[in-house]
Order: C-alpha cells, then structure tokens, then sequence
C-alpha cells in the first residue's frame, strides 16, 4: 500500500497548483470578510462616536468567541480530507463529520452566545461610561442571534473547501458584503421600507447577511452535483456521538490555541492605551495592515490542513511532507512581499485608513511608521507558524501546537512586551518587540515540530 501510495503522490509542481487552487479562494474570502466588518463599521461611524465606541466593545468579545468556536467546529476540514484521501468510499465517512460538525456548530454557538451575553458585567468592570454601557447591550443582545448561522456556515465552508470548491466561499462571501451593506443602510437609517433602528439595525443587518450567507451555502450544495451526493444534510436528526467527540477533541485545542494568539493582541491595545491616544491609534493602524496582510496566510494554513489532511488519508508520507512544505513556501513567500511593502512604502499603506498628509494625524502617523517597521520584520513569523499550525491539523495534531502557542505569546511575548513597554523608555516599541518575539517563538516550536513529524510518529504509512 505504501509504495502504490508514493507512485500517485503529486508532484511539486501540481502540488503547488493543488494548494493555490484552495488558498486562493479562501484568502480572498477572508479578506471579502474583513471588508464586511468595514462596513459595519463605515456605518456605523455615521451615527456617533458613542455608537461606534459601543459597538467596538461588543464586536471585541463576539469575535473572538466567534473567531475560536469556528477553530473549534473547523476541525471537520482534516477530517474530510482524510476520508477523500483513504480512497475508500468518502460518502459516508464525509456526511457523519459534517453532520456532527453541524451539531457542534449548533451547541457551541448556543453556549457561545451565552459567552457574549457576559459583556455587561465585563464593561462595567473595567469602568466603562454608562451610555456606552447602554448602547452596547442593545447592539450585543441582537448581535449574538447571528452566531449560529455563522458557525454553520463555517462548517459548510471547510465542506465546500475540502471537496475542491473553495471558490464557493469566495463567491457567496463576496455576495454577503453586498447584502450587508444593503441592509445596514435600510435598517440603520430606515430606508427602503424598513424601520429606523439605529445602532440596533446594525446588528439586524449582521443577522440578515449571516442567514443569507447560511441559504446560499445549502442551495450551491443542493445544486453541485459533487457536493450533493454526499446528502449532508440527509438524516440530520441521527446524532454520531463518537465522530462528534473526535472532532471536539481536534477542534478545542484549536479554540484554545485561537484565543491565545487573539488574547495576547487584545492584551496589547490594554498596554498601549496606557501610554496615550495617539499611541494607540497609530498600534491600531498598524495593526489593521497586518491584520489585512495575515488573511492570506491564514487562508494558505487552511489550505494546508486539506492538502496534508488528504495525504494523511493516504497513507502517503511523502505527500504529506510535500504539501506541508508547498504551503510553508507559499505563506512565507508571500508575507517577504508584505514585509517589502511595508519597509519600502508605508505612508502608501497608511492611505488605506488615514490620511498621512493631513496635520491632525501627525503624532498618529508618527507612531504607526514606527510600529509598521516592526509589523514588517514579524511578517515572515506570523505567515510561517499561521501555515504550519494548519498542517499539523491536517495531521490531527492539535494538542501540542496549542501548548506552544500558549507558551509563545504568554511567557516571551507578553512578558518582554510588560518588560520592555513598561520598564525601558522603548515604551510602545517595546509592546510590538514581545509582540514579534511571541510569533517567532510560536513559527519555531510550531515548523520544528512539523520537521519531526515522522519522529514524533505523527504520519502513518
């Protein structure tokens, strides 16, 4: 089996062409993403400062749960790549993982939700003014609705992906941000029919994008013929209470490992508002751009966990090993371009959300220039250990990786950004220095434990 195995592993050549088929699609889905959440916030900034200040909050909390439950549901994806791989008869290993991924979508995003609804006592303990108090309880109680469709389509995203449609994702995504903006302008401002709900129409216009996105995922599978022979939704009522375990126990550390990664940088505008304002504007936009830059890698490490995932199914080691390194090349190759990019031109990349020109953002700009240098030196870090995480789960290994994480952000990078920040005149620049040592940390526990994979025992052949 193993030498038959080796005789159809794919060349480098089409191995490259097999990931870029999926991380293209899906790295614009992810940055079609970020621009709905800029809508959100385009439309919002028209009502006030309050109502802005109030829905940051609200959004702060929502997404990372959001962000970690999809880490944990999307734990399907290896697990379908694996059953296509194995060249057994998929069908029915497929539909049980997506159908109980669905299920955790559903009992996650409910606890989820009830996660979110901890946002009142949260703000009023870290003092926050009591209208923004007011007015991000009402956006957030309308907010949490719109969890579970997105979680479900998250599932139905990595099913799409994995059964070679990614483009899928990008297109229904790209759709969203049009129904988005429709809808925060009706619902916001009481147009085309619809009532006048201010910051709360906001929130119904998030729900309306989350279930139309949810509809298109279910008509593009019923319609595809290689998607619907799978029937995933057939039989739904019939709980697998062992696949839905399996996929818990992959996905979790994910969670886990989500939230460290998004904690240590939520820890981070905590250490930069301490030094003033315009330090933490120019840290938010600097931010942003990285934020923007790291959708591509983060869309090469989803790729990598189908990719590896499906030779793992194999039982083809050396498929394995060259998807990893395939997609390792891709990401890291990739952000040495954003890292150009902003070390040669940053006042072009600021134009994205500030004017650099205008006297107002003088301290602000000043600062972000700063910060960017440092943003372009983690740029190769945070792509490496963002694929590298994504191959070892298509391995279904989790655990570890979670383990690094935690210990790459909390104890050298968190420690040196307390450190330097507060104990050296570095101050702001000594924040982002942790912050890249924490990614450096992660990219190298994470890439040598992939090296040793075969070591380690983590591939079968």
């Amino acid at each position: 089996m193993q030498h038959s195995a080796s005789l159809s592993t794919p060349g480098w050549g089409q191995e490259i062409r097999a990931t870029l088929g999926i991380a293209g699609p899906l790295a614009a889905a992810n940055l079609l993403q970020m621009l709905t959440y800029a809508i959100d916030v385009i439309f919002i900034a028209r009502l006030g400062e309050k109502e802005l200040a109030a829905s940051a909050l609200a959004v702060s909390l929502f997404g990372l749960v959001l962000w970690a439950l999809t880490g944990l549901t999307g734990a399907v994806a290896p697990l379908i790549a694996e059953a296509l791989g194995a060249r057994a008869p998929a069908l029915r290993a497929v539909r049980r993982s997506v159908r109980m991924a669905l299920w955790l979508a559903v009992m996650a995003g409910i606890g989820g939700m009830g996660l979110c609804l901890m946002l009142d006592p949260i703000m009023r303990i870290s003092g926050q003014q009591p209208a923004i108090i007011a007015l991000a309880n009402q956006y957030n109680t309308v907010l949490v609705v719109s969890m579970v469709p997105m979680l479900l389509s998250a599932v139905l995203r990595n099913f799409v992906s994995a059964l070679g449609r990614p483009i899928f994702a990008t297109a229904i995504t790209g759709m969203g941000v049009f129904v988005n903006g429709i809808a925060n302008y009706a619902f916001i401002f009481g147009k085309l029919g619809a009532p006048e709900l201010g910051l709360a129409g906001a929130a119904v216009a998030t729900i309306i994008t989350a279930l139309f996105t949810l509809a298109a995922y279910v008509l593009a599978i019923r319609m595809d013929k290689r998607l619907h022979r799978y029937h995933v939704f057939g039989r739904l009522w019939m709980p697998d209470w062992e696949r839905l375990g399996q996929i818990a126990r992959i996905g979790a550390p994910i969670a886990l490992t989500i939230t460290a990664e998004a904690g240590i940088f939520g820890a981070a505008a905590f250490l930069m508002g301490r030094f003033g304002a315009a330090e933490l504007a120019g840290h938010t936009v600097a931010l942003q751009l990285a934020s923007l830059a790291f959708q591509v890698p983060f869309g090469v490490g989803q790729a990598a966990a189908i990719r590896v995932g499906y030779h793992y199914g194999a039982h083809d080691r050396a498929g394995v090993g060259r998807a990893g390194w395939v997609a390792v090349a891709i990401g890291a190759g990739f952000m040495t371009l954003t890292a150009g990019a902003m070390i040669l031109a940053p006042e072009w990349l600021l134009r994205i959300y500030v004017d650099p020109d205008a006297p107002a953002n003088g301290a602000l700009v000043g600062f972000a220039l700063q910060y960017l240098l440092l943003a372009a030196i983690f740029q190769l870090a945070d792509g490496v250990q963002a694929v590298a995480a994504g191959a070892l789960r298509g391995l279904q290994d989790t655990r570890v990786p979670m383990w690094i994480a935690i210990f790459s952000y909390w104890v050298p990078g968190i420690g040196l950004s307390v450190g330097l920040g507060f104990f050296t005149p570095l101050e702001g620049t000594g924040v982002w220095i942790g912050l890249a040592t924490g990614l450096f940390f992660a990219a190298a526990g994470l890439l040598r434990r992939w090296h040793r994979r075969e070591t380690l025992g983590l591939v079968r052949g």
